[in-house]
């Protein structure tokens, strides 16, 4: 049997020393080395090379620099690698609501997956469909006064409340560290800290509606963030709807 390898434990249990010049030696044995392995630049201490009294060492400053960068773009890759996954996951929390309300045969059901189900797909807090005041319409469960303040189910909300929200221009509204209004999500408003609001176009001669998304979670909405994938829930959403709407 040959001696133990360096930097592993011997037959008599004790830790092999591993000197600086077996370092030495190894990277002159593999000079490739650290072209296998250029992450250890940025953790490597780049030498202060002098050639004379207070002659300043640019190759020093500028190896120093290059281990920022590396350092700076590992941080982007990584918050890159962070954003897509989470990307990810709220297409696939999306895209099973959709399907939800897409498997929803009645106005009852429907009604339930937006306000019961939707706080699972979604990881919300609290769900909500609002619609305009506009008197009996015949619906696929029967008939109800969109005056009420319930429509089996659904908020009822006075004519012009959804623009007043959003604009006349505007389909979507996402709002952080916000007040809920207790007209969108009643006694669970309390539990709303931000909110994602979304115009839900259930046709010429219908009432406005909105799709009202609730979180606990003060930064979970915020402006910045992009609403196709809402967007493309609230469309899917309002054309169930209508084909629930007479």
């Amino acid at each position: 049997m040959g001696k133990a390898g360096r930097g592993v434990k011997a037959k008599d249990n004790r830790v092999a020393k591993v000197t600086a010049s077996d370092v030495v030696s190894y990277l002159r044995a593999h000079p490739k080395f650290l072209d296998d392995h250029p992450e250890l630049f940025s953790d490597l201490t780049p030498p202060l090379y002098r050639k004379g009294h207070k002659v300043v060492d640019m190759q020093h400053f500028m190896i120093k620099r290059l281990q920022h960068q590396i350092d700076d773009a590992c941080d982007r890759e990584q918050a890159l690698i962070s954003s897509c996954r989470a990307n990810l996951s709220s297409q696939g929390r999306v895209h099973a609501a959709t399907f939800a309300v897409i498997q929803s045969r009645s106005w009852s059901e429907l009604v339930e997956t937006v306000t019961t189900d939707f706080t699972n797909l979604l990881g919300m807090d609290v769900s909500a469909i609002c619609i305009e005041a506009h008197g009996t319409m015949s619906i696929s469960d029967g008939r109800a006064y969109l005056g009420d303040t319930e429509y089996l189910g659904a908020t009822a909300v006075s004519p012009g409340f959804v623009d007043s929200l959003l604009g006349s221009d505007r389909d979507s509204l996402l709002r952080e560290n916000v007040v809920a209004d207790e007209r969108i999500f009643g006694d669970a408003s309390s539990l709303v800290h931000s909110e994602a609001l979304l115009r839900l176009c259930i046709g010429d001669n219908r009432p406005a509606g909105l799709l009202a998304l609730g979180s606990s979670d003060a930064g979970y909405f915020h402006s910045g963030q992009g609403t196709e994938l809402l967007s493309f829930l609230s469309s899917v959403l309002a054309t169930c709807i209508q084909a629930h709407l007479a």
